[in-house]
């Protein structure tokens, strides 16, 4: 069986190896990081640059995960391949999304059946991809699954290097909370949709524990031992737009489908067990 991932990175990282152990062949494709797939165990492919190695690759794909962002309002791998990925016709295809895509609700739950009102312009982008792929799928009978992830974290994207430098910042905005997802999670769930496929299945990908961000900064500092970072009021506090548009979307995100359809049990439940491991990954006594 051969898997190709549309750009192989983060993410991926952790679903390969678990691919690897279940005797399928994997390829990625990098812009040029080739020496991180290879270390991974797959095959990396340049692109944008040896397309046709690329087509070769998606004519013999058994399964296509699709882990590219949109890029000037447009999704590269649907219009760059969906061509060549409807005639493939692979027998599972992944497109890797957002929670962005539900917008503000104020800190309410929403799960897969919840309207997408997107309130940023990477939200309104990735709910336009997931629509092309839906049509995609629809048009040509590709067993099509949506994957709605909270924020990544996990080994090397944790917050104790930030804590220890002294740069970690306490934002407190009263009733903020963000939902978020371990990235060996992520590859966890992936390998279960692929045994058991489901086409036209949308899953939420996060945690059992929507919580404030400066409750997890202040658990790393705890971890190891540090001073907790002063907290900064969220109207007042300098940030970039970037940073403070993380800001204006308010949800708790239900995981319950994952749970019920794929069978999953979380590794990670909640941010304390995934910084728990993290800090036992570098050495500190937890």
């Amino acid at each position: 069986m051969r898997m190709l991932v549309f750009g192989h990175g983060y993410s991926a990282g952790f679903l390969t190896p678990l691919l690897l152990a279940e005797g399928w062949q994997v390829a990625g494709t990098t812009r040029a990081d080739t020496a991180r797939i290879a270390a991974a165990g797959a095959e990396p492919l340049i692109w944008p640059g040896d397309d046709a190695a690329v087509r070769q690759a998606v004519a013999g794909a058994d399964a296509i995960l699709v882990s590219v962002a949109p890029e000037r309002g447009a999704d590269p791998v649907l219009a760059g391949f969906g061509a060549e990925i409807a005639a493939a016709r692979p027998r599972w295809l992944g497109y890797l999304s957002t929670t962005g895509v539900y917008g503000d609700h104020e800190g309410g739950w929403v799960d897969e059946d919840t309207p997408l009102t997107p309130s940023t312009r990477r939200g309104h982008e990735r709910v336009a991809a997931e629509q092309g792929w839906q049509r995609l799928a629809a048009e040509h009978g590709l067993p099509l699954h949506v994957f709605r992830l909270a924020g990544i974290y996990g080994p090397g994207r944790g917050p104790f290097a930030k804590v220890r430098a002294g740069t970690a910042r306490r934002i407190v905005k009263p009733g903020q909370v963000f939902s978020r997802i371990h990235a060996e999670d992520i590859a966890r769930v992936l390998l279960a949709s692929i045994k058991a496929p489901r086409p036209g299945a949308i899953y939420n990908v996060c945690d059992d524990d929507p919580a404030p961000p400066e409750a997890v900064i202040g658990h790393a500092a705890s971890l190891l031992g540090l001073p907790l970072p002063p907290a900064e009021d969220y109207a007042s506090a300098e940030m970039t737009p970037m940073a403070r548009s993380f800001y204006a979307e308010n949800k708790r995100v239900s995981n319950t489908r994952i749970k019920h359809e794929l069978g999953v049990t979380l590794r990670y439940p909640d941010y304390r067990a995934g910084l728990a491991a993290l800090a036992r990954a570098e050495g500190i006594p937890v």
